[in-house]
């Protein structure tokens, strides 16, 4: 069998190239999967500028996300058939249970060949049915962004409705984070440095919106709004530069949950606060499984659906990492895999 996909040979934009990929026959437990859809994350980009891990080896197909039909099974598959809508799960192995030393060698996209490609072959154990009635776009949005912020509000934070959650930013994670949190019942604000984007997220369900930009000490606002408590719950995907806002926003025994580092890393982080405050600060690394079999009896129960921000053919997928480069985006950016 012969699909076409996006392979990375040199780090850089300029080194992807769409190539011939041929696959062989599903294995006992493998799953030959047609892809149609697949979105991008920040890691994505970070996988091919070589700042994710600079040690990479490469040649590799990026993608972790992507969604499709079930084309061919192998004869020990028990839990698809022909014709399934699937997606992939970030995490190949990670079925269920916390995080193991092991699990990050199964990423899609990192450590192994990713999901940038018309055709996938997967371990039955690297698949999830997609929610009823979505489209392959929307199932393709899920299995990194999504699952990120469900694992953090949910099963680690343990949400609840009246509890506050402040959310950093409007991409996928945050405005993931954003539904979620509203059909918890929490009240929830969020930040950006667009005013059209902040208008855009309150007609989402926002509670209270806030312009980091012209409102640079945004932990004093954070404070303003909620009677001088502080928030619950942080969704933060900034890193090092917006840490040590976002220790000072939360209120005491709050819940701080470190996903991202899209404002910067490596700078020294003072401890004092965590103490003082007694916070719960949780590394959040996407999501087993079996959360994400959770998060999609929420999406249905709750009829969620992702924003999408633009959907690009496969043959401009640079145009599309340049998108997300330029942080203009609204939420999800798609990639066509059949266009």
């Amino acid at each position: 069998m012969s699909a076409t996909a996006l392979r990375l040979n040199a780090f850089g934009l300029d080194n992807l190239s769409l190539e011939p990929l041929a696959l062989p026959d599903p294995g006992p437990t493998e799953i030959l999967v047609d892809l149609h859809a697949a979105s991008l994350n920040y890691r994505d980009l970070m996988v091919i500028l070589g700042t994710y891990n600079p040690k990479q080896a490469l040649p590799r197909i990026p993608g972790s996300d992507a969604a499709g039909i079930v084309t061919a099974i192998g004869s020990a598959v028990t839990r698809f058939k022909v014709g399934d809508h699937v997606t992939s799960l970030f995490f190949q192995d990670w079925l269920d249970g916390p995080i193991q030393p092991t699990t990050g060698k199964s990423a899609l996209g990192g450590p192994i060949d990713g999901v940038f490609s018309t055709q996938h072959l997967f371990p039955e154990t690297g698949l999830i049915h997609a929610p009823a009635g979505f489209t392959h776009a929307e199932a393709a949005t899920l299995p990194c962004s999504a699952l990120t912020a469900w694992n953090a509000l949910v099963e680690k934070g343990n949400l609840h409705a009246g509890q506050t959650v402040l959310l950093l930013g409007t991409g996928g994670v945050s405005l993931f984070a954003l539904q979620i949190a509203k059909a918890h019942g929490a009240r929830v604000l969020i930040t950006s440095s667009s005013d059209e984007k902040l208008a855009r997220a309150r007609t989402l369900g926002a509670d209270d919106v806030i312009n980091y930009r012209t409102t640079p000490d945004w932990d004093r606002e954070v404070f303003r709004l909620t009677a001088n408590r502080g928030v619950d719950h942080i969704v933060e995907v900034g890193g090092a530069g917006t840490l040590p806002l976002s220790l000072k926003a939360v209120t005491p025994g709050g819940h701080i949950y470190v996903i991202g580092v899209l404002a910067g890393k490596g700078q020294l982080i003072d401890p004092t606060p965590i103490l003082a405050k007694a916070i719960h600060v949780q590394g959040v690394y996407v999501g087993s499984r079996a959360m994400y079999a959770r998060m999609n009896a929420a999406i249905d129960t709750n009829h969620l659906h992702p924003v999408i921000d633009s959907t690009f053919p496969l043959t401009q997928a640079r145009e599309a990492l340049t998108h997300m480069q330029s942080a203009n985006h609204y939420g999800k950016i798609v990639l066509n895999l059949k266009a």
